[in-house]
């Protein structure tokens, strides 16, 4: 099974051929998640071993896409893609999650924010 960090999911979301699938629940997908992902809120029932909740997602998933799951650390999420690659989908993990995501975000707003006042800084 493969994974994808943050910052490469990041540079290859301009792609058409990358399609986030977000496990987590409808609760925590609605409170934020990645832009353009796509929520199928099976996140417990894959915890709990029902592979097949994913089944009934299967038609919205392009079949020429990588497929990237996201779940909030990126543990179920790997069930989600061995579930995906066992039907024939590329499909990969978001290592980290999406905790993984928003601390790479935090961190490239951060050091684009300092590399923006070192050059406004007066020399």
């Amino acid at each position: 099974m493969s994974s994808i960090g943050p910052g490469r999911l990041d540079e290859r979301r301009a792609d058409d051929d990358v399609f986030v699938l977000d496990i987590r629940p409808d609760s925590e997908y609605q409170g934020d998640h990645i832009r353009g992902s796509y929520n199928a809120p099976v996140y417990h029932d894959l915890r709990d071993g029902a592979v097949d909740a994913l089944d009934p997602h299967l038609d919205t998933l392009p079949e020429q896409a990588e497929i990237v799951t996201v779940c909030k650390a990126g543990i179920v999420a790997r069930t989600a893609t061995d579930y995906l690659e066992s039907e024939g989908y590329d499909a990969t993990t978001l290592t980290g999650g999406y905790a993984g995501w928003r601390q790479y975000e935090r961190n490239t707003v951060l050091y684009r924010l300092a590399a923006l006042v070192r050059r406004l800084a007066p020399r």
